[in-house]
């Protein structure tokens, strides 16, 4: 029940966000209802979609946790390694100076690195799920950015390595509130010396 739930909500929410992928489709959508309407949706969608991401991964977990493999206890330590600079890249996608204009997508390097982090700490069914299909979604968008160019859209302005700093000041902040905090007490999987 818990897998079919996430399932449905990872098909919700990462389709949604495929449709970005689509510039016509997309466009067609847009023009038929409006920018405001278009995005009143995608935002709906998205968040009934991770809301059943949420809600199918905490009942699996609770009642239906299936085992494909168990990763080496190092695995954790690598994914806890990994984490700072996918949270840093992240937040470079909002806060942009050099390293957002380097990657030119940190917030996909970000969620790629986040993934391939979490399915090296995950040996279970419902997490292999889960994060690879998140893994799939950010190789398929950014294969789809280096085909598509948006006529008319104006530029993103950039700052210089003053934000890259603020980024990483920012990304470390955030990291460790993740892990000490938020993944302990919301996801119930203690990170920082466990």
């Amino acid at each position: 029940m818990g897998l079919t739930i996430m399932i449905a909500g990872l098909v919700l929410f990462l389709g949604v966000h495929l449709v970005t992928t689509q510039r016509e489709f997309r466009a067609r959508l847009v023009a038929s209802g409006g920018e405001g309407t278009y995005k009143i949706g995608f935002s709906l969608i998205s968040a009934a979609g991770l809301a059943l991401i949420i809600w199918g991964f905490a009942t699996y977990r609770a009642t239906g946790w299936i085992d494909v493999w168990s990763p080496p206890r190092v695995m954790k330590h690598i994914t806890e390694a990994l984490m700072l600079p996918a949270v840093i890249l992240v937040v470079a996608s909002y806060i942009r100076g050099r390293i957002y204009a380097t990657l030119k997508h940190p917030m996909l390097a970000g969620v790629k690195l986040w993934a391939v982090a979490h399915l090296l700490a995950n040996g279970d069914l419902g997490s292999i799920i889960l994060f690879g299909s998140f893994l799939a979604w950010a190789v398929i968008d950014r294969i789809s950015l280096k085909r598509r160019a948006d006529a008319g859209a104006p530029p993103i302005p950039v700052d210089g390595v003053r934000n890259d700093v603020i980024a990483v000041v920012v990304g470390i902040v955030v990291y460790l509130a993740l892990g000490a905090l938020f993944h302990p007490y919301v996801i119930g999987v203690p990170v920082f010396g466990a």
